[in-house]
Parts: structure tokens; C-alpha cells; sequence
């Protein structure tokens, strides 16, 4: 518990952080012409459906009550660039900000009344007329206070292993201006919380509903400055450019071992490490796509051939696999949207290398928030064969 805390400290800490250094940035015109931001503050009530992806969330509870709704209210704050700006001119509309909500299901007992803290960004996806547009919409934080499973209780909660999970979401809004200041949104918002299977079980819990929203402009300023179309050429030529990241993380592990065989929780933790080398090619200022070589070495590939026979549950024992049997090689390829401060970046791979012998697909999504033009944080998620958590990624990249 005191660790889970910790570890949502952080998060919380690095994440009022980063959103006030990077929103204190200068963001200039070509002619080094200084412009504020624009800010906003505004609330979102989001009334959902939690589909019963595990039997706990379908009424295997000690109340045997069937968890199938959630709502949430959020207080969110976020900047635009200005319009006489240059990222302005190029990402009109684009918004990033912070939000902290509350998420009631309806079952106390069993989930609890977990809050949240996250990022968001959003941007428009085309324009009905100047007042009314269609967008889309991220997040990405940490729900924290879930009530979540313990060995020790009655209470064999398998949608949640931890008090803190990741929360992701996306969404897409209908947006209305009133006015310069007031502007409503109507969404369908789909969101997703697990603890990145750092600790079992991690059935995790999913929501999909809709979204009503006000956001008020603090400073509200004239948005029909033109795009600078040189400036539009320049940021849309074609070019590659290319990252490198390291990356580690911490996760649980099931073996199957035994004759016959029978699945076992390893105690304790084990850690992650991983390197990538993405080129990626700039179709335009927004979109990239590109190749990766992904290495990566996991503590707990591989054991069951070096399993000590006997030995089970909190005593289960194994020799130390050599190195190369824990480490995987494979080769991906990636999309991603980038904007000026962050990146969204998903990927589809192919182990040529892997502890098991067994070439295999795997999948991952990654969110890159830029430090500065070239530094970059890392977090991300990798799943094998579309269905099987295998870790995080925290780390740290470079764009050259």
C-alpha cells in the first residue's frame, strides 16, 4: 500500500509539473513576436457503460451485484496557443490541459469511489462553421482509491490488483461556441484502467458512454488570423526523423509448471528493460509513420525450464536463466500523431527473437510528451497477440 502511494505521488507530482513548466513556454511568431496563452477552466459530467469483462464486474462479488454503470465529474483546466502564434497557426484549435475527477460505480464495497488526475489534449477534426466543430480527445493519468483485491479478504476482487491503475481515455466531441467566453461540448467517451500488470490479478475495468461539458475562456482573444501558407509549406515537408528510447518498468508473472502442469504466481515483482530505434517519416506536421527495432530483456521470460522441481506458491524456486533466454528481438512498425508538446504513438510487431522460441506478435502504444524540441518522457504499454498485458514502458527518448 505505502509503495502504491508513492508510486501515485510521483505521477501526480511529475504531472502538475510538467503542465506548468510547459505551459509557461514562449510561443513566438516567425518575427519573435511574444503572444500569451489562452486559458480555460470548466467541468464534464460523463454517465457510462462498464461492459462485464471479468466475473467479478458481472456479480462473482459478496454482494453478487452486477457492476455495469459508472459516472464521473471532472474539473479540467487547459491552454491554447495563441492564433498569432506560430504553433497556433499551424494547430488551430488545439487544446491541452489537466483534470482531476471522481468516478462513482455504483458498488462502494466493491470498487470503491476511486479519483483521478490526468493529461489531456484534444483538437479539432473539421469545422461545420465558426462556432460548431467535431474533435477529438486524450487522456492519460492515474485513478487512485480503488478498492482492490487482497489475499487476505473474502473480497477476491479480480478487476483490480492495486489503490492506483493508469487511466486512459478517448473521446470525441461535438463543440459549440455561445460565445467568445462559454463553449458546450456533446461527446461518446470510451475510457480504460488497469495497473499495467505490475501487480496480479489485472483484469482492469473499462467505461462506454457519453460526455456534457462547459469550458469557460479566461482571455479570450481574435481567432480569425490567417495561416501563414509558407510557414504551413515548411512545417508539412516531408522528412524523417529519428528516435531512440530507453525504457524499464516492473511486472508480475503466472508460470505454468509441473507434471501435470498447473499455473503459478510468482511472488514478488520482476523488472523490465528496453531500448528502441525508430525512424519515423513526416507525411505532414501531424502524422508520421515509420519502422522500429525493439529490444527488450524481462526477468521473468523464460523460467519455467529452469524451475525447481518441488517447489510451490510463496517458496517457488528458479535457477537463473542465462541472459540471451530472456531477451527478445523484434521488429515493428508505428503510426503516430504529433503535436508540439506531446505524441501519440502506436505499434504493431513481430518477435524474431524470443525467451520461449516462439515468434509472436505484440502491440504498443506510447505517449511521448516533449521536454524540450528533441528530449522526451516515455510512457507506454505493450501487449502480446492483442490480448496478453506484458508491461509498461517508463522511460526516457531523443529525437535527432
Amino acid at each position: 500500500m505505502k509503495l502504491e502511494l508513492k508510486i501515485f505521488n510521483k505521477i501526480f507530482v511529475a504531472l502538475i509539473a510538467l503542465f506548468v513548466g510547459l505551459s509557461a513556454k514562449a510561443d513566438s511568431i516567425p518575427c519573435d513576436e511574444s503572444h500569451p496563452l489562452v486559458w480555460r477552466v470548466g467541468f464534464d459530467i460523463s454517465p457510462a457503460w462498464v461492459p462485464g469483462t471479468s466475473s467479478f464486474l458481472r456479480g462473482d462479488n459478496l454482494e453478487k451485484n452486477h457492476i455495469n454503470s459508472v459516472i464521473s465529474g471532472d474539473l479540467r483546466a487547459d491552454f491554447r496557443f495563441n492564433p498569432m502564434s506560430r504553433n497556433g497557426m499551424l494547430y488551430r484549435g488545439l487544446y491541452q490541459g489537466i483534470g482531476l475527477g471522481i468516478k462513482n460505480f455504483f458498488a462502494p464495497k466493491q470498487l470503491g469511489t476511486p479519483g483521478s488526475v490526468y493529461a489531456f489534449q484534444g483538437a479539432p477534426i473539421c469545422r461545420f462553421n465558426n462556432r460548431l466543430w467535431l474533435g477529438y480527445e486524450w487522456q492519460f493519468g492515474a485513478a487512485f482509491g480503488w478498492k482492490h483485491y487482497q489475499q487476505e479478504s473474502e473480497e477476491f476482487n479480480t478487476a483490480v490488483g492495486t489503490s492506483v491503475t493508469a487511466h486512459m481515455g478517448i473521446a470525441f466531441k461535438l463543440n459549440y461556441e455561445i460565445s467568445p467566453r462559454w463553449q458546450v461540448s456533446l461527446g461518446l467517451s470510451g475510457n480504460h484502467y488497469s495497473n499495467g500488470n505490475t501487480k496480479l490479478p489485472n483484469g482492469g475495468v473499462n467505461s462506454l458512454g457519453g460526455s456534457i461539458g462547459v469550458m469557460y475562456t479566461i482571455n479570450p482573444v481574435d481567432k480569425s488570423t490567417p495561416v501563414d501558407e509558407e510557414l504551413e509549406k515548411e512545417a508539412n515537408r516531408h522528412r524523417w526523423t529519428y528516435d531512440i528510447v530507453a525504457y524499464g518498468a516492473w511486472r508480475s508473472r503466472i508460470v505454468v509448471v509441473g507434471n501435470p502442469p498447473e499455473p503459478e504466481l510468482c511472488p514478488g515483482r520482476f523488472g523490465v528493460v528496453g531500448m528502441q530505434f525508430a525512424p519515423l517519416f513526416r507525411l505532414n506536421r501531424w502524422v508520421g509513420i515509420g519502422p522500429s527495432l525493439d529490444i527488450q530483456w524481462d526477468e521473468s521470460a523464460g523460467l519455467e525450464p529452469y524451475w525447481v522441481v518441488g517447489s510451490r506458491d510463496e517458496n517457488i524456486l528458479f535457477e537463473r536463466p542465462p541472459f540471451g533466454k530472456q531477451l527478445s528481438v523484434g521488429l515493428s512498425v508505428h503510426a503516430e500523431l504529433t503535436t508540439p508538446i506531446f505524441a501519440i504513438n502506436a505499434g504493431l510487431g513481430y518477435d524474431l527473437v524470443s525467451p520461449f522460441g516462439n515468434k509472436r506478435f505484440y502491440q504498443s502504444l506510447t505517449l511521448k510528451t516533449f521536454v524540450t524540441s528533441r528530449l522526451f518522457l516515455n510512457v507506454g504499454y505493450r501487449l502480446g497477440n492483442f490480448s496478453s498485458p506484458q508491461n509498461l514502458m517508463l522511460g526516457v527518448g531523443v529525437r535527432l
